[in-house]
């Protein structure tokens, strides 16, 4: 009785097996040469024989290995940028922030500018950390337009980013009755949460409480934070309110400072408008 190594070795294709093989070509990819099918692309062979099948099977020429990959490649764009357009759509919240790109930075506050840039590019570095950033600095001087910069080149690299603001998050929890936890909890499957404006909420007991809780929970998914302000840095390290004491403590030990300078970039869009009006008495 023959081994298996034998077979495979000795047995070669029969006649009605050749003829049966030829009978599959497909003409219109490939062409049949010394009792052979090849790719008409690459000229490598489309059929292999297999004496342990007693039959010829289809192989794969480089040419479809090339197509294949190629698809597959496309495929993988595809679904990027698909999960790109999902991850933008859910981490704005405010639309125009879409917008916000550091090609269009007019570096008005260079150093903050490239600070910015550095922590969109060493992400990985700052998430092992768990450091984020405040930006802080006058009205109108670019800060959310920054921190949003950063969102959304960590999103073309398929970051999960999340761009809100303290006013919305407060507004959401004191119209739930249930389910505050699972909402804060909501907000820290993102890797970056962006948070605007602190210090123009309303300062009382209950809101500082829900902002040390917005605060203290990313703070224990060690996840980083980016928060804009229009208060001073030395304003977070010297307070008289304990309530607020606690929430900057727990800001300044997450967030690496930045300051945001500049003229009030609002202001500038405003007398271009009242100049254009005139012009166009």
């Amino acid at each position: 009785m023959k081994s298996m190594q034998d077979i495979f070795k000795s047995e070669e294709p029969t006649e009605e097996a050749i003829k049966k093989m030829l009978a599959t070509c497909d003409e219109s990819a490939e062409y049949i040469k010394d009792g052979m099918i090849y790719c008409r692309k690459c000229n490598e062979p489309r059929r292999k024989w297999m004496s342990v099948f007693g039959a010829y099977v289809h192989v794969t020429c480089s040419c479809m290995i090339a197509e294949r990959d190629r698809k597959e490649a496309e495929q993988k764009k595809q679904d990027r940028l698909a999960r790109i357009m999902e991850y933008r759509n859910a981490g704005f919240q405010d639309r125009e922030l879409q917008k916000c790109r550091f090609d269009h930075d007019d570096n008005k506050s260079k150093k903050a500018s490239d600070m910015c840039r550095n922590y969109a590019r060493r992400f990985e570095d700052f998430k092992k950390a768990g450091k984020g950033l405040i930006l802080f600095g006058g009205v109108g001087t670019g800060k959310t337009f920054l921190a949003s910069c950063i969102a959304n080149e960590l999103i073309d690299n398929g970051v999960p980013c999340l761009v809100t603001n303290f006013a919305r998050i407060i507004n959401t929890l004191q119209g739930m009755y249930e389910g505050k936890q699972n909402y804060l909890d909501s907000l820290n499957e993102f890797d970056l949460l962006v948070i605007d404006d602190l210090g123009i909420e309303r300062n009382t007991e209950y809101v500082n409480e829900l902002v040390y809780n917005i605060i203290d929970a990313r703070y224990r998914s060690g996840k980083p934070m980016i928060i804009t302000t229009n208060l001073k840095y030395s304003d977070l390290h010297n307070t008289d309110d304990t309530s607020k004491a606690r929430i900057y403590s727990r800001i300044i030990e997450m967030c690496l400072p930045v300051l945001v300078s500049g003229e009030d970039r609002r202001k500038t869009k405003a007398q271009d408008s009242r100049l254009m009006d005139i012009l166009n008495v």
